[in-house]
């Protein structure tokens, strides 16, 4: 349970940090061009990232092992399809749509990634779930629409069906990403932002696009390195423990925390609606929380690697000279094992029902 409750911790505090980045950028940046702004939080994200590791790296003693394995050629596949969908496909579409779609539609049509995800998981790749959980997605999407609606006469624009086929791009990001989650997760992050980066910017020049200043440029780099980067690290790692439809749900309350700050940097006394969306989206999480799935199954015969501790589900030999250490990265077999027990769809649990 403690574990559970660490990892649902690591999927709020992606949020937050994602939800932040909104109102950051427009105190920020204000005037750039929509595919700028993308390209520079993607870049921002991507090289601090690979500082970090380069760091990391530097830092590791010569005899010790590195904490990660590097991808395996049968998961780049899956790797780059997120890439593809989630930095490249995602943001151009986006793009596209906020041509012509008023800034309350698009974020309330943004609520649609949560829902997307989650079908995605339960339909594609047979994540369970219950009646609890899927109230608790309803509750924390419709406290998202509360914050994004700005009124009854919000309509509908032409440029609509693309922000929506963003969001179903961003739902196969996140339920790919899944595919490769118990792999050393900033290293995922890291390559999405590398390539998605130059690509929107390379879009932003060719629209015309120029530089900012140095202020402007410095500030947009730092936000998207938090906002997007180390964001992304938590919610890769959210994954891995706790599936991709109840991190998606655990991110969807994003918007939450953007409309949190902005108050704080543009004060005002908050509507009905704020205090309405916050009650919804918590009584969402609260849903989520209190899950116990319990239940007899059986794992399969699973050859992978990843950082873990031995416990239930690793109990194998090492064939090196292992020192006890913990935890530790190798390669390792799970033998087929059928037990009982309270568990979640991590990358343990991804058995059918």
């Amino acid at each position: 349970m403690k574990s559970h409750l660490h990892a649902i911790a690591t999927a709020l505090l992606a949020a937050a940090l994602f939800g932040v980045a909104t109102p950051l950028a427009k105190a920020l940046l204000g005037t750039l061009p929509p595919f700028m702004v993308a390209g520079l939080f993607y870049l921002g994200s991507g090289a601090g990232l690979a500082l970090v590791i380069l760091v990391r790296r530097l830092r590791r003693r010569a005899d010790e092992p590195p904490a990660h394995a590097p991808l395996r050629l049968a998961e780049v596949p899956w790797l780059a399809g997120a890439i593809l969908a989630g930095g490249v496909a995602g943001p151009a579409l986006l793009m596209l749509g906020l041509v012509t779609t008023p800034a309350a539609t698009s974020s309330l049509l943004l609520n649609l990634e949560g829902v997307l995800t989650a079908l995605i998981a339960w339909v594609c790749f047979r994540e369970n779930f219950d009646a609890q959980i899927a109230l608790g997605m309803v509750a924390i999407v419709a406290g998202g629409v509360l914050l994004s609606w700005s009124g009854p006469h919000a309509g509908i624009a032409p440029g609509a069906l693309f922000v929506a086929l963003a969001c179903l791009c961003w739902a196969i990001d996140n339920n790919l990403t899944r595919k490769v989650s118990a792999n050393d997760a900033m290293t995922i992050a890291c390559l999405k932002g590398v390539v998605a980066g130059p690509v929107n910017l390379a879009v932003a020049f060719w629209l015309g696009a120029h530089w900012p200043d140095g202020a402007r440029l410095a500030g947009a780099l730092a936000v998207g390195f938090a906002g997007y980067g180390v964001s992304l690290v938590l919610f890769v790692v959210a994954l891995r423990n706790l599936g991709t439809a109840r991190t998606g749900a655990y991110f969807s309350v994003a918007p939450l925390f953007g409309v949190a700050l902005s108050l704080l940097l543009w004060p005002q006394r908050p509507e009905t609606t704020f205090w309405t969306a916050l009650a919804l989206m918590a009584l969402g999480v609260w849903l989520h929380v209190r899950e116990r799935h319990e239940h007899a199954h059986t794992h399969e015969a699973l050859d992978h690697t990843h950082r873990h501790r031995h416990d239930a589900h690793h109990l194998h030999e090492h064939d090196f000279d292992w020192d006890g250490t913990e935890p530790h990265t190798h390669a390792h077999r799970h033998v087929p094992l059928t037990h009982t027990h309270a568990h979640y769809p991590d990358v343990h649990h991804r058995h059918s029902h």
